[in-house]
């Protein structure tokens, strides 16, 4: 799509300790009085929001933090499910005394952020799912060697040795195979346009502070808010303590979330939830079409 011309903006990169013994990194933009959280998800952090840092009206003050495990916070427990983080988030935002602030959840952060609506209320005024995994989770399928039949796994330490995403993928961090990593998202998440050259290995090099890869995948794959059975566990009703207006939006050429995984999200948050299927867009309309993204979050916002 060539060259975005990168603005000039006031983030600071900070840090804040929490009492369960974590360190999450944040980045802080300068804004208005409206206050958005943005929620990262796999395989990224708070650095891949780079694009909505410098395009989103300045009537916006914004926080992007680094969940455990991610970026430059720290991952000393190891992550089991998408309350972990959840609970991260609430330390979080309590440890800087952030209040009355709307969120967007990207991908496996719209299930942080729809956990940390349903547990923590008076916090979160607005909720924006974008890309989202379903509230009934994100199931996790793979082989434990080349000659399997591909199933969905039930325990972590399967996840662990699945050959299929797991292991490569984890190997590519290690070893610093970012072409790996390039062709991996230019198959799923850029399937259209692709970030600046140089922004792009930025985000590549990004990727590989992720310290969580499997636990993530068994997160999302053991995730359940729904009132319904997933193939896997059953849902614990939580979806029904989320009190917020709640925008979902899906690229309608997203290969990562399913049209079927949105429509269940949809299904499960009811009246309180509208859908925007964002056109031309992937896994990624940060990069595939910031305006029509943005335009479609300051709307919901503005309501």
């Amino acid at each position: 799509m060539g060259e975005r011309v990168r603005k000039v903006v006031n983030i600071t990169m900070k840090e804040v300790h929490l009492p369960n013994g974590e360190t999450l990194a944040y980045r802080e933009r300068e804004g208005g009085d409206q206050k958005v959280l943005l929620i990262h998800g796999n395989m990224t952090s708070s650095k891949h929001w780079d694009l909505v840092y410098e395009n989103l009206d300045a009537k916006y003050k914004l926080y992007a933090v680094d969940l455990r495990g991610f970026g430059l916070s720290t991952y000393n427990n190891p992550v089991m499910s998408i309350k972990d983080f959840s609970d991260d988030v609430k330390l979080f935002v309590d440890a800087i005394g952030l209040k009355g602030f709307a969120i967007v959840g990207w991908s496996t952060g719209g299930a942080v952020s729809m956990q940390f609506v349903a547990d923590y209320p008076g916090y979160c005024n607005k909720l924006i799912l974008l890309a989202s995994e379903s509230t009934r989770g994100y199931p996790f399928e793979g082989k434990l060697n080349e000659n399997d039949v591909p199933r969905r796994f039930i325990t972590h330490d399967e996840i662990k040795k699945d050959v299929t995403k797991t292991i490569p993928v984890q190997m590519a961090y290690d070893t610093n195979n970012t072409e790996l990593l390039r062709l991996i998202w230019n198959a799923v998440i850029y399937t259209h346009h692709q970030p600046s050259p140089e922004l792009y290995e930025e985000y590549l090099q990004d990727m590989r502070t992720q310290r969580n890869l499997a636990e993530v995948h068994h997160s999302n794959n053991i995730f359940n808010i729904s009132r319904h059975h997933n193939g896997l566990v059953d849902g614990n009703g939580k979806v029904d303590d989320i009190h917020v207006p709640v925008l979902v939006l899906r690229g309608e050429r997203d290969y990562v979330v399913t049209a079927e995984m949105t429509k269940e999200l949809v299904e499960d948050l009811g009246e309180k939830a509208k859908f925007i299927e964002l056109k031309n867009c992937g896994h990624s309309p940060l990069v595939d079409d910031l305006h029509q993204l943005l335009s479609a979050i300051t709307q919901f916002l503005g309501e």
